[in-house]
């Protein structure tokens, strides 16, 4: 191992045994001005680097001596107040974005700490049983190879789209720092989830442009994606700006279409299909990234939840009846899409499932999502026929399949097995 004091010889011994290096000479007591190429000594600049040009050098002081520095702290509104809590508002706020405190919204700070304690990395997911599994003649039916292709290519795009509407919509319109934070820490999940279908897609030998591609030639999977894009595409622009009740509107149906439904409802059938292979001990490594997607994508709907009721609460004239039909309709017509979705990659029983009983797991999902939002339910007495996708779902629930056992979820270079 390297000594510190060995790594860093004298300088003077350095000096010594090497011809080339010149002992630097003591620095003036004022500034010089550094040697021109023509005044530099035969075989070098006289420096051990090469200074910049006289005339840029002379540009950049000349630029730095007509700096505005009073523009500059006008646009810092030097000695304003401090931010009070009261200043702070989910849309529309005149506080200061840059200060993250005081806290006025604690539950977005709590799930920015959760989402962060429970990191983790496609990689570090075995996935050797899944390749012989996949390679195998007869380890799969026709059924559940389609499952796990369609869901793939679904999921691919489905949390590209969700992370463009993070980053090209959402986080400006979104006035609090502590809400803005989270977000940050959902768009790198959403990347991490997108690695994670590359790593399976990758591992398993998939034709890649198939599956990423398959967003526009599996009507199923077309579909979904275009409800979702349809309900970014003005937030997106950015000449869009929140401030009216009409374009406050119009952010809170975004936040309701990803939400409620792209991250509510359409991952729900695929969720399911594949933890369901995984119980059976196929497809392991794909379902236990899954498992991890899932408990991510529940704490995203939940964080969305809250944003939706608080901007109701500051915002009570956005909320009419006229919009909470209009919202209803649209957690219906997604529910309506990923029964769509169940049936064209479920023709047949499979798993011990079919897309008759995911039809109702749909319904009970989305009353769910509307009684979140403080709407009527739409399907009475629809019952959940997965108790056991409420179990994966809840953080604090032990992982108990694949022969392994996650004690507690937590940061993947701390995870503890069994």
């Amino acid at each position: 191992m390297l000594n510190w004091d060995e790594f860093h010889e004298d300088d003077s011994a350095v000096a010594e045994s090497s011809p080339q290096y010149a002992a630097p000479k003591p620095a003036p007591a004022k500034p010089a001005a550094e040697p021109s190429a023509e005044e530099a000594p035969e075989g070098g600049t006289g420096n051990r680097y090469q200074t910049a040009d006289d005339e840029r050098l002379a540009r950049a002081r000349k630029s730095l001596d007509e700096l505005d520095v009073a523009a500059g702290l006008e646009e810092l509104e030097m000695g304003a107040a401090r931010i009070e809590v009261d200043d702070k508002q989910m849309i529309n706020a005149r506080a200061d974005l840059n200060q993250l405190v005081p806290f006025k919204y604690e539950w977005a700070w709590q799930k920015y700490l959760d989402g962060s304690a429970n990191h983790w990395m496609p990689q570090e997911v075995n996935m050797n049983a899944d390749i012989a599994l996949w390679k195998s003649q007869d380890g799969l039916t026709a059924d559940e190879r389609r499952i796990v292709e369609r869901s793939l290519g679904y999921f691919s795009t489905a949390d590209s789209l969700v992370a463009n509407n993070l980053v090209l919509a959402l986080y400006r319109l979104i006035t609090n720092p502590e809400c803005r934070q989270y977000l940050l820490r959902q768009a790198f999940e959403e990347a991490i989830h997108t690695h994670a279908y590359q790593y399976c897609v990758e591992s398993l030998s998939m034709d890649e442009g198939a599956v990423f591609n398959m967003y526009r030639e599996v009507p199923s999977v077309a579909a979904k994606s275009a409800w979702s894009l349809k309900h970014t595409q003005s937030l997106s622009r950015p000449d869009f700006q929140t401030g009216t009740p009409e374009t406050d509107q119009e952010l809170l149906r975004n936040l309701v279409a990803f939400y409620c439904v792209t991250e509510g409802i359409f991952f729900y059938c695929g969720f399911s299909q594949i933890l369901s292979m995984g119980r059976r001990n196929k497809m392991t490594g794909v379902a236990e990234q899954f498992q991890y997607i899932l408990r991510d994508e529940s704490m995203h709907l939940n964080f969305g939840i809250d944003m939706i009721n608080q901007i109701k609460i500051e915002n009570p004239n956005l909320w009419t009846p006229e919009f909470q039909d209009e919202v209803t309709q649209m957690i219906i017509e997604g529910t309506e899409l990923e029964i769509a979705y169940a049936r064209d990659t479920m023709p047949r029983g499979v798993l011990g499932m079919n897309a008759a009983i995911m039809e109702e797991y749909l319904h009970f999902i989305c009353n769910r999502r509307l009684a979140q939002i403080g709407l009527k339910e739409q399907y009475p007495g629809a019952k959940n026929p997965f108790p056991w996708m409420s179990e994966i779902i809840d953080l604090r629930k032990e992982k108990n399949f694949f022969e392994t056992r996650v004690t507690e979820y937590q940061v993947g270079g701390a995870l503890s097995w069994d």
